[in-house]
């Protein structure tokens, strides 16, 4: 016989799909210690600390907000108090032709 390796007929592809269902179907179980389930969680206590976060964060990027602002107004009025240097003012003399 010629053909090597594989009996029965059965194309490669479809014996390693087999292979993988099986081995999907037989996977172990988790090894370790057995956790015991979390506790409740008390949903009232839980959304209260979300709200307060929430709030939290709302008043920092007000005052971030706040600052940034500011600080645009102080660069704005120290940019006014500069005396302009790109134009000098000349004095204007009569000619005398």
């Amino acid at each position: 016989m010629a053909s090597r390796g594989r009996r029965g007929g059965v194309p490669a592809r479809d014996d390693e799909q087999r292979r993988e269902e099986r081995a999907e179907q037989q996977a172990p179980a988790p090894q370790g210690p057995v956790l015991p389930p979390p506790p409740p969680v008390d949903h009232g206590v839980f959304m209260q600390g979300l709200v307060q976060a929430m709030q939290t964060q709302a008043h920092t990027q007000a005052a971030l907000q706040a600052q940034l602002e500011a600080q645009y107004l102080e660069e704005k009025k120290a940019s006014q108090k500069r005396p302009a240097a790109t134009f000098q003012r000349q004095d204007k003399r009569k000619t005398v032709y």
